[in-house]
């Protein structure tokens, strides 16, 4: 009975991995890490799938926020036969020998795969990653807050992790949390509902270091803003550490309170830039030696040749020729690599400004040389303003640089175009469809 108990379970384990790995592809990554990620598959009959979620608040935002796409899912993973059912986990409480109860320590969030030591330093990333070091030897020392800026897939969660790795190896008093923005204002909707929000504000107070990812996901958000604003001061005022993330410097975030701005600025502001060809290479060298792939330095070099923007699509190289190695046996030379990773390399071709601006010109039928001149005509405005959101957008651009690519426009002018594109394109409006054109053409180059 033992064994057939042992048997369903993982089966059922078996089915909700994959059940999981379509919900992935369906909703945002912040989005599977709040409401699944800690979900548990505990056993399957004939008919019906037993989850275990943390409680039962879980359940009733299962059900009526993801009961749709998770039937999507079921149904990718070939689960038609099986009713899916959410309960409840125990609580993981227990008594001492003094008959207090204890609960189970609090999670911290964070990856034990994010280290200082597995991170690669390069003329990018030097300045972000002393000052992150600066941080982790010294929480609430000279640096705080510190805020690290930079385009997707360069690093910023690997160092801000990697902070909070640290103090909980040597400074094992300290509490310490990671928490994505978005993941923040999830759980700050959870306690408004269940009426629990001053257990909300003491978890996130209390705490030595607080580690925010994705900070820009502020915007537009008041309420978010409030309490993180409130929260910043609490720690701040106490003495306590606050490291942030963001795609970008925190005067250029659209829609967030000056207040949160000043604060954000009190401490460093530092970036990470694209890394360069020697970075890039090394940082190839260094996920090899971990994985153990091996693979000559010509193949390496192509690969950082052709991948510029992303350590994320570095990575996502290797895993593609590994699994090709291991599936298929075949040994990797240079010309079986430019095989392998074609489509890969074709999508991560780097972009330029003039790129967008050519692209934009087409989608919208006006003369380049107009997109950068002066002339305010309507629909030169409007192709002038595509092209700004695009350089945002796909090559996440500074504004100042921008500005300066169309005619040295200043910075204000910049977040205004980029802004109203962006309402336009949130409520449909025609802009949508030449914009998609642009990006049409700019995938085919």
């Amino acid at each position: 009975m033992e064994r057939l108990s042992e048997d369903r379970e993982l089966r059922a384990r078996k089915l909700w991995e994959e059940v999981l790995g379509h919900l992935k592809e369906r909703i945002t990554a912040q989005a599977f890490e709040t409401w699944f990620s800690e979900t548990r598959a505990v056993t399957v009959s004939d008919d019906r799938l037993i989850i275990e979620v943390p409680n039962e608040f879980y359940i009733d935002w299962l059900e009526e926020h993801y009961s749709k796409v998770v039937r999507e899912a079921l149904r990718s993973a070939g689960i038609t036969n099986l009713k899916l059912i959410y309960r409840p986990a125990p609580k993981e409480e227990r008594e001492d020998e003094r008959g207090f109860i204890a609960v189970k320590k609090p999670s911290t969030r964070l990856q034990a795969r994010y280290t200082f030591d597995n991170f690669v330093v390069g003329k990018s990333n030097e300045f972000a990653y002393s000052a992150a070091r600066a941080v982790a030897h010294s929480p609430s020392g000279e640096y705080n807050p510190l805020f690290i800026y930079g385009g997707v897939g360069l690093g910023k969660t690997h160092l801000l992790q990697a902070i909070g790795n640290y103090c909980l190896k040597k400074h094992k008093k300290l509490k310490v949390h990671y928490v994505p923005a978005e993941t923040f204002m999830n759980e700050m909707i959870r306690a408004i509902q269940k009426r629990s929000m001053v257990s909300f504000k003491l978890k996130y107070r209390q705490l030595d270091v607080l580690l925010i990812d994705d900070i820009q996901f502020l915007r537009d958000k008041e309420m978010l803003q409030e309490e993180i604003f409130h929260t910043f001061n609490s720690l701040y005022d106490a003495g306590k550490q606050i490291v942030m993330t963001s795609d970008r410097p925190p005067k250029e975030i659209p829609s967030i309170e000056e207040r949160l701005v000043s604060r954000f600025q009190w401490g460093l502001v530092v970036d990470i830039k694209p890394p360069d060809l020697e970075t890039r290479m090394a940082i190839l060298r260094k996920k090899c030696e971990e994985e153990g792939i091996h693979l000559n330095d010509e193949i390496i070099h192509f690969i950082a040749q052709k991948v510029r923007k992303n350590i994320r699509e570095l990575e996502g190289c290797l895993v593609r020729i590994a699994a090709f190695h291991s599936l298929t046996k075949r040994p990797i030379t240079l010309q079986v690599a430019e095989e392998i990773l074609r489509d890969m390399i074709k999508e991560s071709r780097g972009l330029e400004v003039t790129d967008i601006i050519e692209a934009v010109s087409q989608a919208f039928n006006i003369p380049a040389r107009e997109i950068k001149g002066k002339r305010r005509k309507k629909e030169i405005v409007e192709a002038r303003q595509a092209a700004m959101y695009l350089m945002r957008h796909m090559l996440g651009m500074s504004l100042k640089s921008i500005g300066y690519s169309l005619g040295g426009r200043d910075h204000s002018t910049v977040i205004h175009s980029i802004e109203k594109v962006e309402k336009l394109v949130e409520d449909g409006e025609d802009i949508v469809e030449k914009i998609e054109k642009a990006r049409e053409i700019l995938k085919s180059l």
